[in-house]
């Protein structure tokens, strides 16, 4: 049986190390690149992804120059090619340049190193986003910074245009928070909505979700203005749309099911609606379930799982998305699936016992019934 590699040793490990510390010799003789690699790897079995960032960071620190614009003069000319311009997506970069943007955010985040530090952000990002450390400036310096994220926008290459969405999200995951106003990137987004790359267009239909969970008519009028724009391919737009509404969709929103094209109250009938009554730890709950159209109708179709806690109430509720689809008048469908009940989820602990299944299209609940994990 193979071992499992676990994500922080795919991405930081002696070898990754090393490719490092040999860039940086190449510009930087004096660099004792093999006291660096022993020093950083040792620590590495202690410490969980993050901590090795913020480890790396600090070695950077203790074995370069104490002298802030030295290093990083030293560690953007380290940098190798940037990564591919003229991709559309699919190249993120490596994490392993993930620490120089936090050793730039920990040292250089001051009036003083202000206009070095961003430039050197704007250097590494077309390495490896820099979305976590560029938050510490916004902080600190919002106009400042927002205007050069304005400026990145436009810029030739995306991964810099990306960092200036992505950067100022609301709700990024692993990140600080930021203290501005969710309305002060919106002529960024305006900016970016229209951009021919889909990395782009995911991060800000990301953002556009973060800002619907804090102002939903915020979210669903800033769609609708750029779909009316009409600014980007139709096709694209739909997928904005679609990605940017599916925390509301999942809410029922009317308003985002209207900018969707689907109603929030469809004349249909739901039935045969049939549940594993016992679903074993670790085993797939199998249901089924029929829809009749009244009306031609546009469908989207979720399921919510209400998951028991400790305390024996299945009052934990997760909505699953199932097909969007069309059914014309008096038609009928039958949907089916199977949903592994694994006992150790990312975000949650499976507990054996009663649980729930509920149905919902458009928004609207159509059924719910019991079952049991054992």
């Amino acid at each position: 049986m193979t071992e499992k590699i676990l994500l922080k040793d795919l991405l930081f490990n002696q070898a990754k190390v090393e490719q490092i510390a040999g860039e940086i010799h190449r510009v930087n003789p004096s660099f004792k690149r093999s006291d660096f690699v022993h020093t950083v790897v040792a620590k590495f079995p202690e410490l969980e992804l993050k901590a090795r960032i913020s480890w790396i960071a600090d070695c950077l620190e203790n074995y370069l120059s104490s002298d802030y614009k030295n290093v990083v003069g030293i560690l953007v000319k380290a940098l190798p090619a940037q990564n591919n311009p003229a991709l559309s997506d699919g190249d993120f970069g490596d994490f392993i340049y993930a620490p120089y943007a936090e050793y730039v955010a920990k040292n250089g985040c001051s009036k003083k190193h202000l206009k070095l530090s961003l430039n050197a952000l704007y250097e590494i990002t077309k390495r490896f986003s820099v979305e976590d450390a560029i938050r510490y400036f916004i902080n600190a310096f919002p106009q400042e910074t927002l205007s050069e994220l304005s400026k990145w926008s436009k810029d030739s290459h995306y991964h810099v245009r990306r960092l200036s969405s992505e950067g100022t999200r609301p709700k990024l995951p692993w990140s600080q928070k930021i203290s501005i106003q969710i309305t002060e990137p919106l002529p960024i987004l305006d900016n970016l909505f229209s951009d021919n790359t889909r990395f782009v267009t995911r991060s800000v239909a990301n953002h556009i979700n973060d800002i619907s969970k804090i102002d939903p008519k915020l979210a669903v009028d800033m769609l609708a203005k750029w779909k009316k724009s009409e600014k980007q391919e139709s096709k694209e737009m739909d997928y904005i749309i679609r990605h940017a509404l599916r925390t509301l969709i999942k809410q029922g929103n009317k308003d985002a099911m209207g900018l969707l094209g689907v109603s929030h109250e469809p004349r249909l009938s739901v039935t045969n609606l049939n549940v594993s009554e016992t679903v074993k730890m670790n085993t797939s709950l199998e249901f089924s379930f029929e829809i009749k159209a009244k009306e031609n109708v546009e469908l989207i179709v979720d399921y919510i799982l209400y998951f028991q806690n400790k305390s024996g109430q299945p009052n934990s509720r997760k909505v699953f998305k199932l097909k969007k689809f069309s059914l014309s008048k008096n038609k009928a469908t039958t949907l089916t699936k199977l949903h592994l009940m694994r006992e150790n989820m990312t975000t949650r602990k499976l507990f054996r016992g009663e649980h729930g299944l509920e149905i919902q299209i458009n928004g609207k609940s159509f059924g719910k019934q019991s079952f049991w994990v054992v």
